[in-house]
């Protein structure tokens, strides 16, 4: 069982949560002016990291806007944050005379919103000269991360009145300036939440005295065959649009909140997918949280539904399932796409022939497994099978995200697998690309993450399950129990 811990949080990151490291903390109590030099893969990695500091200033040593232009081509995501750095650093640098670059340039808001995140009004310095700082014999040669430290004690020495930070995501620098007595922190204001352990589950369970406490002025009533509650009481204020809620006993109710006003929710009773009489696609849900997620996939009201859980839970199936019912016997939908981030688990094993869906056919291979799980039941033998899978497959596309830019999708089924692997920048172009009349699912296991520079944290999938939490028209739920087999569950558990 993994070990619940606070993260430290660098003053790097803004907010009224910024509680800082130890040393960054006495700083602050001290009134202490506070100096961030930032390292090269800080700016790759999050190009509007100038923004994110608040009322401190921000050094950018010369060798960093050298690795910057030597990064600056190619189509790669680390390129293209390269040169809206560069962009951003023109715009303020632009008819700006050499005395006042020496004395700092004000930093403006970030352009990209701050998200009630308090606005930076520190300044930002270059390096306008060489600084002076003998490195200890211990480190010779004249590599970036040498340069960095060096004028990063050169400012120690001449800003006494300063605390000096350096902040990079390259842990050894990091080692390497502890060793030297540099102050160093990781770049944390990319992280959307402290601690995966209290990622939003969309779940909660009802205390055992809830009834008594909201059941005193409760009114229900019936719209076709949906059933409708009305309750007060103060457990309301915690709850979000669209989370469920259970009772942990055998005639316990499982519904899902519909509207919050205050003290005041309108909950909905769940259709029970675990009865063969209400299968999607021959498919029933297998547990309470299986039930949860078939729910909000087929809930014509919910357009986004994020599903999280370790690898056998049935996100892939419950959503391929899910859309092939509203694709093929209601006809809400004319088809489904199917994508996701091309990331390998090992080596790459290099270039595949023929068409953009040819291409992705190798990374399919879980829409495979789930049309053989969703056709086995079908009669008329192999051939019968063979035929079903023919018209299915007419059904569901699969694109590459790499040509999603630009695109808008009508009336269409997206499922997008293994979206931890997306940036948060990826999510977002995604997401937009849906139009009216299109469900987007987005599947997930944030403890498998191929995608180098990403965390639990950083990832986009925790991203938008945080940012789209209380939108009445989205929904989350995560999987907890495996049942994909016996094997693949105790796995999960002890490995």
């Amino acid at each position: 069982m993994r070990r619940k811990s606070l993260k430290r949080r660098s003053l790097s990151e803004p907010g009224p949560a910024a509680a800082g490291s130890e040393g960054a903390r006495t700083a602050g109590a001290r009134g202490m002016r506070r100096l961030f030099v930032l390292d090269t893969n800080v700016l790759m990695h999050d190009p509007t990291a100038i923004y994110r500091f608040e009322e401190h200033d921000v050094y950018l040593p010369m060798v960093v806007l050298e690795e910057l232009d030597a990064h600056k081509k190619g189509l790669s995501e680390a390129s293209r944050n390269v040169r809206q750095i560069s962009r951003f650093l023109d715009d303020m640098i632009r008819g700006a005379t050499k005395e006042r670059i020496d004395r700092g340039l004000p930093l403006p808001a970030s352009e990209s919103g701050n998200h009630g995140r308090k606005k930076a009004s520190g300044r930002l310095f270059f390096q306008t000269r060489q600084l002076e700082s003998a490195l200890p014999a211990s480190l010779p040669g004249q590599s970036t991360d040498n340069a960095i430290l060096s004028q990063t004690l050169a400012l120690v020495s001449e800003n006494p009145d300063a605390r000096v930070i350096l902040v990079s995501k390259d842990i050894n620098l990091r080692i390497k300036a502890a060793v030297l007595g540099i102050h160093a922190e990781d770049y944390y204001s990319d992280k959307t939440i402290e601690d995966a352990d209290i990622l939003y589950t969309g779940v909660t369970s009802l205390p055992r005295n809830f009834w008594e406490q909201h059941g005193e002025n409760m009114r229900s009533w019936k719209e076709a065959e949906r059933t409708f509650y009305e309750l007060t009481g103060p457990a309301v204020r915690t709850w979000q649009p669209n989370q469920c809620v259970y009772e942990d006993s055998p005639q316990g109710i499982e519904a899902i909140v519909r509207r919050v006003a205050g003290d005041t929710a309108t909950l909905e009773l769940m259709r029970d997918y675990r009865s063969a009489r209400n299968s999607v696609w021959g498919i029933s849900a297998r547990n309470r949280e299986q039930n949860f997620a078939l729910n909000l996939l087929m809930d014509p009201e919910v357009d986004f539904v994020t599903v999280l859980g370790p690898a056998g839970t049935g996100k892939t199936l419950l959503a391929l399932a899910a859309g092939l019912m509203q694709t093929l016997e209601t006809n809400r939908f004319v088809e489904i796409i199917m994508t996701r981030v091309t990331i390998p688990l090992g080596e790459d094993i290099g270039f595949l022939p023929g068409t953009e869906e040819e291409k992705m056919e190798p990374w399919m291979g879980a829409l495979m497994d789930n049309l053989e799980v969703l056709t086995q039941s079908q009669e008329g033998g192999t051939w019968g099978r063979a035929a079903t899978n023919d018209l299915l497959r007419n059904r569901i596309k699969i694109r590459s995200l790499n040509f999603m830019r630009g695109r808008t999708f009508l009336n269409r089924y997206i499922i997008l697998d293994e979206a931890q692997n997306l940036t948060p920048k990826q999510m977002k172009a995604l997401v937009t690309r849906a139009g009216p009349g299109t469900k987007l699912a987005c599947l997930g296991n944030i403890a498998q993450i191929d995608t180098p520079y990403l965390s639990e944290m950083t990832s986009g999938l925790t991203y938008v399950v945080n940012r789209f939490r209380g939108w009445a028209h989205s929904g989350h739920i995560t999987l907890v129990r495996g049942e994909r087999s016996r094997l693949a569950e105790y796995a999960s558990d002890i490995l």
